[in-house]
Parts: structure tokens; C-alpha cells; sequence
């Protein structure tokens, strides 16, 4: 039986032109092909262009005519039609100067709304110096910022803390709703929380770019990932930013929450006052309470798109609220 003539479109790692190339086996493939993109002859191989899968002779057979295929040389690798992006992406970026300044002269003459937002989006995305740390390597980013700031992690590590520290405050002024007799023990429990807040300063390792990763919530680079609303697993509108990019980001960047999945305001403090005035010689779990305050325990970094402010309808854990008491056991005599 006559082996079935197959058609394909075959390039080669560091060229976008296409090939047709006619073949009955896998192994007539790679030789025409190979001539074609001027490839060595042995130890080629193909593979799909989008997602890299090796082919073999018997993918081959049954393999669907005009596939897309990329011819790799010896050493060679292929990630699939990402590997296209990130060569495109290296391309664009080593002349962004020249795209940033072709761009503004396009703005310099009268432009359609769409034109020029479209235009001043790609300046604003390639004036990134997501790399520079200090103050006198971006003056740019620093712009309005107080000068005892001198680097931007600092700062971005300071914007954490004061948003933690806002949710301290919020704790210490609700004792004046606490039940009277139980607002001696609210207060020493809110100065317990105070004082670890201090002892861990305040989790501004969160923002921080240059903390150990299981401490920020941030890549190395500064990039943050929306992690979706209250009531769903992940953003599905995979929202990111970078404010240690450059000082438009940075202030877009206060828009961003950090969202208690079990409200702060409606559920969190109310039980933990509650739990005081009702402890009846119980133990009060604090260190509970602090983690759905202070932590990402209880914490998620959303994008304001994916903060919803409606009622989470979600309750304290009531097995967690007191500590378990202590079995004492009798010895018997």
C-alpha cells in the first residue's frame, strides 16, 4: 500500500517564512525541509508550532494537511507560538527608544481620541524602568514623594504598612461599641495585636520587591496579580500591574485593595467584641482574629474592578473564637 502523500507548512526557529512541503513520511519531511531552511541534514526534527509537540512517523501518518510546523536544528528548542511572542518582544523592546519617539511625534499632530490613546498607552508602557531601585536611577517615579524615601521598595513597603496600620486603628476605636465590663479585656487584646503588628512591622513585606518570595505577595520584578473577587478563585480578567515601573502606575496602583474575604467592618471586629463580652471565663483566640485582620489568610490584592463591596456573607469560624481548654486528667491513687 502507497504510503498517503502529506501536506505541511514548514519554518524554521529563526524565520517566520512558511514552506509547503509535500512528503509521504516523516523522514522525506525533514529532508526536503532541511534543504528548504538550509538546515543540517541529520538530527533534525519536527515539531508542531503550537505547542511543540514532538512529531513522530506514526503522528505523522494521521496528521491533518497544512499543519504548522517548525523544523528545529540540532540544539534547537520550541515552546510553541509562545516562543514567537517572546522573540517579538525582545525585538520591539531593543528599539523602544525609537517606538517612544515616533510615537510622540505622531502625537505632536492632530489625532483621533482612539489614535491617541492607543498612542500614548504604548509610550506609557515602554517609559517602564521597572529595573531601577533608586531614587537617582528614576527621579520620575519619586515625583511628589517625600525625599527620606531614597529607594522604591521602601516606599512601596511604607504604602503596605499604612494600610495595615489603618486596620489597627479600626480595631482600637471600636471599643467604644464593646460591652462595658469587657472592654479592659478587648483593649488588652488589641495591644497584644499591636504589638505583633510592631514585631513584624506591619506585613510591609507584601509590597516589598526584595523580600524572599514566600513574604511578598509580588514577583522579584514588582509585578502584582489581581487574585480575583471575595468569591472566586482567580481574576478572570488576569488584572497586573507594576507601580515600581513608573510614577503613572505607581499611583494607579492606590486604587488596588486588599479585600477581606470575611468583611473586616461587618463580621470580623463585631465577633471578636462579641466574643469578648461572651467568653464567660473562655480564652479568647486572638491570634485568630489576627490572622483574618492582618494577613493573607484572610487577605486578597484586588483590582478595583474585582472589589465588590456587596455583603460576602461569610462568618468567623466558631470552633476557632476560643481556645480549647485543657484537659486536666485525675490520678488515681
Amino acid at each position: 500500500m502507497t504510503p498517503q502523500v502529506r501536506l505541511a507548512k514548514v519554518r524554521g526557529l529563526r524565520g517566520a517564512r512558511k514552506y509547503g512541503v509535500a512528503a509521504a513520511s516523516l523522514r522525506e519531511l525533514l529532508r526536503k525541509g532541511a534543504k528548504l531552511l538550509q538546515l543540517p541534514a541529520r538530527g533534525c526534527r519536527a515539531c508542531l508550532y503550537e505547542d511543540a509537540t514532538e512529531v513522530t512517523e506514526s503522528y505523522f501518518r494521521h496528521m491533518p494537511d497544512n499543519t504548522d510546523l517548525v523544523l528545529l536544528a540540532p540544539g534547537e528548542t520550541w515552546q510553541g507560538y509562545v516562543s514567537d511572542v517572546s522573540h517579538f518582544l525582545n525585538a520591539f523592546y531593543k528599539r523602544k527608544d525609537d517606538i517612544v519617539e515616533a510615537a510622540q511625534k505622531l502625537l505632536s499632530d492632530k489625532q483621533a481620541p482612539m489614535t491617541q490613546k492607543l498612542l500614548l498607552d504604548l509610550i506609557h508602557n515602554l517609559s517602564e524602568n521597572i529595573v531601577a531601585e533608586d531614587r537617582e536611577e528614576d527621579e520620575k517615579w519619586f515625583d511628589g514623594i517625600e525625599p527620606r524615601f531614597r529607594n522604591k521598595s521602601s516606599y512601596m513597603r511604607y504604602g503596605c504598612e499604612s494600610r495595615i496600620r489603618s486596620y489597627m486603628k479600626e480595631v482600637s476605636s471600636y471599643i467604644s461599641a464593646v460591652h462595658p465590663t469587657a472592654q479592659a479585656i478587648y483593649k488588652s487584646i488589641s495591644d497584644l495585636m499591636l504589638d505583633k503588628l510592631r514585631s513584624v512591622k506591619y506585613n510591609g513585606c507584601y509590597f516589598d520587591r526584595r523580600e524572599e518570595a514566600a513574604a511578598r505577595i509580588c514577583t522579584s520584578e514588582g509585578w502584582f496579580s489581581c487574585q480575583g473577587p471575595f468569591d472566586m478563585d482567580a481574576c478572570l480578567c488576569k488584572h497586573s500591574i507594576n507601580p515600581y515601573s513608573n510614577r503613572e502606575s505607581r499611583i494607579l496602583f492606590s486604587t488596588w485593595n486588599l479585600d477581606h474575604v470575611i468583611e473586616k467592618k461587618r463580621t470580623v471586629i463585631p465577633t471578636l467584641a462579641e466574643a469578648v463580652h461572651k467568653r464567660d471565663g473562655r480564652e479568647v483566640n486572638w491570634e485568630y482574629f489576627y490572622q483574618l485582620l492582618f494577613t493573607v489568610d484572610n487577605l486578597k490584592f484586588v483590582h478595583i474592578a474585582c472589589h465588590k463591596k456587596t455583603n460576602h456573607n461569610l462568618g468567623c469560624d466558631k470552633t476557632k473564637i476560643y481556645r480549647k481548654r485543657k484537659r486536666t486528667c485525675k490520678v488515681l491513687k
